[in-house]
């Protein structure tokens, strides 16, 4: 579908066309052991039938004209598979998401010329809602040229998301005064009291503007060398590995929030769950294909693919059993899964 400026603003800039990019080159190690070096989390079937790839897939249709996948070369044949009917693209190295969406964008801008990228992480858990403010987001990018990013109404101080600190919102947008990392949870507090927004990692541009700002950041070598005809392999040898934000969205003044109010989670820990799915009357969620028996245990989070779990005495954990694997973790220290698969990774292990 198409996005209609109905503004008086310019008339050059309506009515362009909207390509979702959805990305899908990570491998999740919060999620391990459901997500392995060979098996990322957005082939995970957590919530039914569908991956989280296929889940983001659908929804970028509701609003975009077309639907590519940016993804790795080890996972580029599996999405073609899996989606055969969208465009993918193939990042040579995993180098962040800087390098991975400047070069998906140069090579949008290539094929379908003037339009505006609506960037989906294909591990995000999205309520009603999601769609109309997609929309919205892009009518924003495409009459200001600005670069867009969508901020989240926060509905606790969670201390696992950056943070958006607005200005002060004209027309439906507000210019980003700061992007703010992870906090401690005194902090993450004061920024829901003070207005702030979660940074959902969801944004919209057009190929120029995005660009535009990339020649002026740590993502300069990438473009020239797009420009100057080299190959993705030589473009990314060239560009440091470097988050989107850093490079580009906390750099310009051409970065401007969209508010939205659709229920949003990213899935990137086990905790997460406990958000997205119902519990049973001991506060037990389950994930994945799992059998839960349970005895003076409460407030779990199980996930499995094909198992039986008996949990006896114990609460608030997250215990994980997927292939050959088993992982156990107090909820409240989720996040530092990513530091066991660091240690496994230097072992040649995950």
């Amino acid at each position: 579908m198409q996005v209609e400026d109905t503004s008086s603003e310019t008339d050059s800039d309506s009515d362009l066309p909207v390509v979702a990019l959805v990305l899908a080159g990570g491998t999740g190690s919060r999620l391990y052991p459901a997500s392995r070096s060979d098996r990322p989390k957005q082939f995970l079937s957590l919530f039914g039938e569908e991956s989280l790839l296929a889940r983001t897939i659908a929804r970028a249709r509701e609003v975009a004209d077309e639907v590519v996948v940016s993804t790795c070369g080890e996972f580029a044949d599996e999405v073609r598979e899996r989606a055969p009917d969208v465009e993918v693209i193939v990042e040579p190295a995993g180098k962040d998401t800087g390098p991975a969406l400047a070069y998906a964008t140069y090579r949008i801008r290539e094929r379908v010329g003037e339009c505006v990228v609506a960037v989906l992480p294909s591990d995000h858990r999205v309520g009603e809602g999601f769609a109309e403010a997609i929309r919205r987001g892009a009518r924003v990018a495409a009459r200001t040229g600005r670069l867009v990013t969508f901020g989240v109404e926060p509905t606790r101080p969670d201390t696992g998301y950056g943070y958006l600190e607005p200005g002060e919102f004209r027309d439906g947008f507000a210019p980003v005064v700061a992007f703010h990392e992870k906090p401690d949870a005194e902090t993450a507090r004061e920024y829901v009291a003070a207005g702030h927004r979660w940074n959902a990692g969801i944004f919209a541009w057009t190929p120029e503007a995005l660009l535009a700002a990339a020649r002026d950041s740590p993502l300069s070598p990438m473009v020239d060398a797009l420009d100057e005809g080299a190959s993705a392999e030589e473009a990314f040898d060239r560009t440091p590995a470097v988050s989107i934000d850093y490079a580009v969205m906390e750099r310009t003044a051409d970065a401007v929030v969209v508010p939205v109010e659709f229920r949003w989670d990213d899935l990137g820990a086990w905790d997460a769950l406990e958000r997205v799915l119902p519990a049973d009357d001991d506060g037990t969620v389950a994930a994945g294909d799992v059998a839960v028996r349970s005895l003076d245990g409460e407030d779990n989070v199980v996930a499995a693919d094909g198992k039986h779990v008996s949990l006896v005495g114990v609460s608030d954990l997250a215990v994980v059993a997927w292939g050959d694997r088993i992982l156990v973790v107090p909820k409240d220290r989720a996040q530092a899964v990513r530091e066991l698969v660091a240690d496994l990774k230097e072992r040649g292990e995950f």
